[in-house]
């Protein structure tokens, strides 16, 4: 059986489409048009390497630097209402501390991997760029994004019309990602999630309705336990984890599992990554969200040994995973054969069927771009060779 390729969202952007997101607001027909022209091309480039499951590249979130760590999250404010950049928004920098049954997230700046490794973290070569302050919520949250949503809509399809791909998928924000923010209107978290679930659930809707998968990106539930200090019981965080994933599931409601992908990873930066959440704790509360694919990182090297988890639970009938077999986390394009073995790991414990190789991440303003094809090009024939046994 042929074993399917895909990758998790961001592609590199050309220096012609950082230049023209200028143009967003003092000549929208003419970005547009760019942006249309821009998806073509890179779904077709998608499609010439081999990939089977293409997207826009995320070319429709907005991003004007070649390094953008951020654009998966930040596209959402300008797409929601009631947000606003405020002087005491400290999200960053803001330290707090939990107590066990009582989790309270701390600033990006005090992560505890950040604690521990302080002088790499404070080295700027090894800090990524953030690219926009964060807004909180002043009044009650709105979806505004009917627009933008739709003329992603109308690219991806365009493109994949032209290129003759089969399959395809647009990315969107998750509730309990989005919430971090944070909200001076809503009194509780979990109230500020229902808001973004009901938010949310109108571009899942619009991308599925267009008969589009909808990949539903939700770094938090595995990356928010570097966050909390000092470090909580593993029952402690699923709890906490447990209400963002109700909050998801509420998104999804009434979209078929079939159209929906989940994305889990730790982070896109490029750090120790020694607090990280293990994936043997995480496995199955993942799983009970209503969805048919499930991604997540399984080539960086914190989180490659975890294909092992697979060997103890049990993925349910129905399920796909799409395991990450090339990573953002090095510039060394990995040898096809080594892509090849990581697959086969999945597929031995799963079946061929239940495997889809992907990206641990996205590579778009994370790596320079002639790598990032070239990791494309190796997990392509990294599949071709997994598929012969």
């Amino acid at each position: 059986m042929t074993i399917r390729t895909t990758h998790v969202g961001s592609l590199p952007r050309t220096q012609a489409l950082l230049e023209a997101n200028a143009m967003r607001t003092s000549d929208p027909a003419a970005f547009a048009q760019r942006l249309t022209d821009a998806v073509d091309e890179v779904v077709a480039k998608q499609r010439g390497i081999g990939i089977d499951v293409v997207n826009d590249g995320e070319y429709g979130h907005a991003t004007t630097q070649s390094q953008d760590f951020g654009s998966w999250w930040t596209y959402s404010f300008d797409r929601t209402s009631g947000l606003e950049l405020r002087p005491d928004n400290v999200w960053d920098t803001r330290v707090a501390k939990s107590e066990p049954g009582n989790i309270v997230l701390t600033g990006m700046n005090d992560r505890r991997d950040r604690q521990l490794f302080r002088a790499v973290y404070d080295d700027a070569s090894a800090v990524h760029p953030t690219t926009r302050q964060r807004p909180q919520a002043v009044s009650e949250i709105g979806y505004i994004g009917q627009e933008a949503v739709a003329a992603d809509i109308a690219n991806l399809r365009h493109a994949m019309s032209v290129a003759g791909a089969e399959e395809g998928f647009i990315c969107a924000i998750a509730p309990g990602s989005a919430s971090r923010v944070g909200s001076a209107h809503h009194g509780s978290d979990e109230e500020f999630m229902d808001a973004w679930a009901g938010v949310l659930h109108q571009e899942y809707q619009a991308i599925t309705d267009a008969g589009l998968i909808v990949q539903v990106d939700d770094p938090a539930i595995a990356e928010n336990f570097d966050q909390i200090d000092p470090e909580p019981s593993t029952a402690d965080y699923l709890a906490f984890t447990q209400k963002r994933v109700d909050a998801l599931n509420k998104a999804l409601a009434g979209i078929p599992a079939e159209q929906v992908r989940f994305h889990l990873c730790w982070g896109s930066w490029n750090g120790p990554h020694t607090t990280d959440f293990p994936m043997a704790e995480m496995a199955e509360l993942m799983l009970t969200i209503n969805a048919k694919y499930y991604t997540f990182e399984a080539a960086g090297s914190r989180h490659e040994h975890e294909w092992a988890v697979w060997k103890d639970v049990q993925l349910p009938a129905g399920k796909v995973l799409l395991p990450g077999v090339v990573t953002h986390h090095t510039n060394i394009v990995e040898h096809p054969q080594l892509v090849a073995q990581r697959i086969r790991r999945f597929a031995d414990l799963v079946g061929d069927e239940n495997v889809i190789a992907s990206t641990d991440c996205g590579l778009g303003g994370r790596i320079h771009p002639e790598i990032a094809w070239a990791k494309l090009d190796a997990l392509v024939e990294g599949a071709r060779i997994a598929s012969q046994g």
